[in-house]
């Protein structure tokens, strides 16, 4: 945990850093234990509203596993998950819409706004925000994401409100998809043409070695990202994320950062700090 009297320290290192990223847009990957758990969610929120402060425009983007295996294990409806994503038949998708749409998005929501900040609440089949393909039938109602809606996005950020969107995608005949929420923050991050995707994880960042919490890579280039895949040297939990962070990079985003969101002000002292806190990925 960062000592909370190092914040001082942290914005006064923030000053360059600030001038550098007003008006430009952040996108925040929200989930793990940092959605979990009251407490750290409010310091992750207070952290995002101090960057829209100094003039970044932030979006929120979010999954909700937890939340969806509390609903599917009330109505007696198994999890099934296949290479790591879960598989979604109709009666499954229901209740993804249900725990993302209505109560993990706005409860996020909620927390933006008892912090004293403006939030609007997207489904990404809002304004068809987020436009998406099935991946296979074993997979059933899961999409990768083709097609992002910017301008509802661009127009909330302008008039100062922070959009949080939950990885709920429509397809072509306008209805529900499941989609990862690392991906669907990759394609956010890329149509809105973001200067940093960031990835909030429960862990210290990518790891040199899977069994060791503290060997954090602080800097990443994409080819070494790509071996890490191919190789298997990542962990299966971390696959999307890096390859999320591929796309986010190939489409023109310039950093892309994991880091851990039970960390205390891990974003600012990732943002605003030489050294960070995690790991940055660049092109």
């Amino acid at each position: 945990m960062v000592d909370p009297q190092t914040l001082a320290d942290v914005l006064n290192q923030a000053l360059p850093y600030i001038q550098e990223f007003r008006g430009q847009t952040f996108v925040v990957k929200y989930g793990g234990s940092a959605m979990r758990d009251p407490e750290l969610m409010e310091l992750v929120i207070r952290n995002v509203l101090l960057l829209q402060l100094v003039g970044i425009r932030v979006i929120l983007v979010h999954g909700g596993g937890p939340e969806i295996d509390t609903w599917l294990a009330k109505l007696d409806i198994p999890k099934r998950t296949l290479n790591g994503l879960r598989v979604t038949d109709e009666e499954t998708m229901d209740i993804v819409e249900m725990a993302l749409a209505g109560r993990a998005n706005k409860a996020l929501v909620a927390a933006v706004q008892r912090e004293g900040g403006q939030a609007i609440g997207l489904s990404g089949r809002d304004a068809d925000l987020l436009e998406a393909e099935t991946i296979s039938d074993d997979l059933g109602r899961v999409g990768n994401v083709v097609r992002v809606n910017a301008n509802v996005l661009n127009v909330a950020t302008g008039a100062g409100f922070i959009p949080v969107v939950c990885s709920v995608a429509t397809d072509a005949d306008r209805r529900a998809l499941n989609v990862n929420a690392d991906s669907a923050a990759a394609a956010i991050a890329s149509a809105v043409g973001a200067s940093k995707l960031i990835l909030l994880t429960d862990t210290n960042g990518v790891l040199s070695n899977k069994d060791d919490a503290h060997s954090t890579i602080s800097e990443l280039t994409v080819a070494k990202a790509k071996q890490m895949v191919i190789s298997g040297e990542a962990d299966r939990g971390m696959i999307p994320k890096l390859e999320g962070a591929l796309a986010a990079l190939g489409a023109g985003v310039a950093s892309v950062h994991l880091i851990n969101g039970g960390t205390q002000n891990s974003l600012l002292v990732e943002v605003f700090t030489h050294s960070g806190v995690g790991t940055m990925i660049v092109r």
